[in-house]
């Protein structure tokens, strides 16, 4: 396991909510950053990894409307699919109740970016956790809070110019439920986890590509109410990246699965004072594990792990 910062000085005073992709061969990550979360002056930044480590952060995004008007930014969703451009989702908007979806593309790894557009009416993209690619079908994980916490998926295909919507799929009362992440089971069966208000991660499954789901249950695993995000393997493992409590954003561990159901916490990622959370995590082109976290609200961390060893 390696460990690092994305960038050990920058021009704002608090980052949140990091993804991170692949992208010709690169890393590219993402987060929110400015004088704090909520903040007009918050906005989408963004930096790459080159052969001399991290690219300094550069102000990609902003919530400035016409007239005048500038609105916070939230959780950028980086995702490259198998063909086409980079995608850059994130949310503008006063605060998550009342927010709406954008997406910007790059055609180069991150290094340009289109001007960014707003997505249909309706359509959030994927709220906190990467999509996932099944065919010409990308699933994007969405929630709403607007009306309790629901989860629901939206599908996209021709690069963000096709969506349609499934959910919401639980009733935001029995299980308060934003902000999942999908695993892909060796059967066909996708799974969705996620954060929620009961204390435990959420799951919930759909044998038919993702368009009709499940009921929604908790698992055996602790949730503070805080973001989690997870993936699987490609040796059929499921990877969660999670705080591994009830109470509190530390420590943060990682999970694996081998169906979903029982989750062994293998590693403490982070711990002691302070709040680590926030993950995202995936699977390079060399099968090496890379997580980002958001380290005291100050900084980005990056971790790789050698999926081998998990």
């Amino acid at each position: 396991m390696q460990s690092e910062f994305i960038f050990e000085k920058a021009p704002f005073d608090s980052c949140h909510a990091s993804t991170i992709a692949e992208s010709e061969g690169k890393l590219v990550a993402a987060w929110f950053a400015g004088t704090r979360e909520g903040n007009p002056d918050v906005g989408i930044w963004l930096a790459q990894k080159n052969a001399d480590g991290w690219t300094e952060p550069r102000e990609v995004a902003n919530g400035a409307g016409s007239g005048g008007v500038r609105y916070p930014c939230w959780n950028p969703v980086l995702f490259q699919p198998t063909r086409g451009p980079l995608l850059l989702f994130y949310k503008v908007g006063a605060d998550p109740s009342s927010w709406w979806g954008m997406l910007m593309t790059s055609e180069d790894g991150g290094r340009t970016w289109s001007n960014p557009r707003r997505l249909p009416n309706g359509i959030l993209g994927p709220i906190k956790n990467k999509p996932i690619q099944i065919g010409r079908d990308i699933i994007c994980p969405s929630s709403t809070q607007d009306d309790g916490w629901r989860v629901r998926f939206e599908h996209l295909s021709d690069f963000g110019e096709t969506w349609q919507t499934t959910g919401p799929v639980n009733d935001g009362k029995k299980i308060s439920a934003i902000q999942p992440a999908i695993l892909h089971h060796t059967d066909g069966i996708l799974q969705a986890v996620g954060r929620t208000r009961q204390g435990r991660i959420f799951s919930i499954k759909s044998s038919d590509v993702g368009r009709i789901w499940g009921e929604m249950t908790l698992l055996d695993v602790p949730n503070p109410d805080s973001g989690i995000d997870a993936l699987t393997l490609r040796d059929g493992r499921h990877l969660m990246v999670y705080n591994h409590t009830k109470v509190g954003r530390s420590p943060l561990n990682a999970a694996v699965s081998l169906d979903g159901e029982k989750w062994d916490m293998i590693l403490t990622l982070e711990g002691g004072d302070g709040e680590f959370s926030y993950p995202a995590v995936i699977q390079t082109s060399d099968d090496t594990v890379h997580i980002t976290y958001t380290w005291k609200r100050k900084r980005i961390k990056h971790l790789t792990l050698d999926s081998q060893t998990l």
